[in-house]
């Protein structure tokens, strides 16, 4: 099956035309930058832009930065405070005379690690954590999504909250060394381990493409792997979300 996945962010908007079967991109990607400021109905409008762009006329898939509740926004990350209680997949579906459906963008990229990557097979507990300007949480029991976990948002032992201490974005602003973020992290990493016991923990986002430089920093006793998917994953998870509510 054919769907189109969209990666909504904060400061791109991205697309694709998914085989659902496979997790390929049966077509390229395609970005148009965030509108700013980043309402409802810019964003809208930008998702009719990339249905023209595709000449697509089929469901749409979409990863968006926010808990998303029966396709309501009940928060809103990096984009318009507007979003927060507006019908999203009613007003993205009105804009773009397509079905559209929303899923939280962690959990999307989640849904393709489970579907095609490390997550294929794996039974009990998995957590996948994205890294990038913060901290998304995806996790899954027995392969079924629990969602909207938002576990960036925790705070640690030394009251800071968990994205504020080992995000990227953290580590760029502070200008921290690999060896010294990667403690940091096997910090955040190690209070997932004692709340869910995961039996694996996959990293996605920009710094699991770096795993090798501060892997030697994490004492855990779960597996940790690197995503197969790194920046196609919201866009292949938002198409298989779609699809699953069709």
């Amino acid at each position: 099956m054919l769907v189109l996945g969209v990666d909504i962010g904060g400061s791109g908007i991205k697309g694709a035309i998914v085989n659902t079967e496979t997790g390929e991109l049966v077509s390229e990607r395609h970005r148009i930058d965030t509108p700013q400021p980043a309402t409802p109905e810019a964003v809208a409008a930008v998702l009719a832009q990339l249905v023209v762009h595709f000449h697509w006329n089929g469901p749409i898939g979409c990863g968006f930065p926010a808990a998303v509740q029966h396709g309501v926004a009940l928060t809103a990350s990096n984009i318009s405070k507007e979003f927060i209680q507006t019908d999203i997949d009613k007003l993205f579906s009105e804009a773009t005379t397509c079905a559209c459906f929303n899923v939280n963008d962690a959990d999307a990229a989640g849904l393709a690690e489970m579907h095609f990557g490390h997550g294929v097979g794996q039974s009990g507990v998995v957590l996948l954590v994205t890294v990038g300007t913060g901290l998304g949480t995806a996790l899954f029991t027995d392969g079924n999504l629990l969602p909207n976990t938002e576990l960036g948002h925790i705070f640690l032992e030394n009251g800071v909250k968990a994205e504020r201490y080992a995000s990227d974005a953290a580590r760029k602003i502070e200008d921290l060394g690999w060896k010294t973020w990667g403690k940091r992290f096997n910090t955040y990493l190690t209070a997932m381990e004692r709340l869910f016991w995961p039996d694996l923990i996959i990293l996605g986002g920009g710094a699991s493409k770096k795993f090798d430089k501060f892997q030697d920093q994490l004492a855990l006793n779960t597996p940790v792997k690197p995503a197969v998917f790194l920046n196609q994953a919201g866009i292949v998870g938002a198409a298989l979300f779609a699809k699953s509510k069709l």
